[in-house]
């Protein structure tokens, strides 16, 4: 965790999994994530998920047009389509900009 400069963007991606392919979905997971990586404006990404399946994965952009370029990936394209056929119910996304950010760590 880190703090995040004012103005980045937050991609909120909350999504409930299905119970097919869990093999195929953390292949998939660990591919985007090592993609968003090394994309252009990418600051970061935190990730949980449940044992019933929701999950809430957010990354962290330097501006809008970055994000959006994320988004509309060739690869992340066509990943995000096999999600919506195998390894996902439902999902919810949603865009923010930070406007302040802290950190606290325990001593």
């Amino acid at each position: 965790m880190a703090k995040l400069p004012s103005g980045t963007i937050s991609v909120i991606f909350v999504a409930q999994r299905t119970e097919l392919d869990a093999d195929g979905y953390a292949r998939a997971a660990a591919m985007m994530d090592n993609l968003a990586a090394q994309q252009e404006g990418y600051i970061s990404m935190d990730s949980v998920r449940g044992t019933g399946g929701l999950g809430i994965t957010v990354s962290y952009w330097a501006n809008e047009a970055n994000a959006k370029a994320w988004r509309d990936h060739p690869e992340h394209t066509a990943i995000r389509d096999a999600g919506r056929e195998r390894w996902y119910s439902e999902y919810s996304l949603h865009v923010a900009q930070v406007t302040r950010s802290y950190d606290w760590k325990k001593p």
